[in-house]
């Protein structure tokens, strides 16, 4: 089965069978980096092949604990004051 473009496709995308993608690695690598993901089809299953710009672009910038924490809402409006009524009497 030889490499089969996309139809409609204008930036190159390409869906490969395992067996030309394994002996072209370097060309759809190339073409993922410069043109956009490229398909990898194997028995009726796809991967795709995407740059890690891309790949970092999708996956959305990760946040620590305290990023959340400092970025978070804001405690405006929230009472925080101390209650400093006694305890309640306990019978023991």
């Amino acid at each position: 089965m030889k490499t089969i473009e996309k139809s409609g496709s204008r930036s190159g995308n390409m869906v490969w069978n395992l067996a030309d993608a394994k002996n072209k690695f370097s060309e759809v690598v190339s073409l993922a980096l410069n043109n956009g993901p490229q398909t990898v089809s194997r028995r009726g299953e796809k991967v795709i092949v995407i740059s890690e710009k891309t790949y970092q672009r999708l996956r959305g910038v990760e946040h620590s604990f305290l990023d959340f924490l400092f970025k978070g809402p804001g405690l405006d409006g929230v009472d925080l004051t101390r209650d400093k009524s006694l305890m309640r009497k306990v019978s023991l």
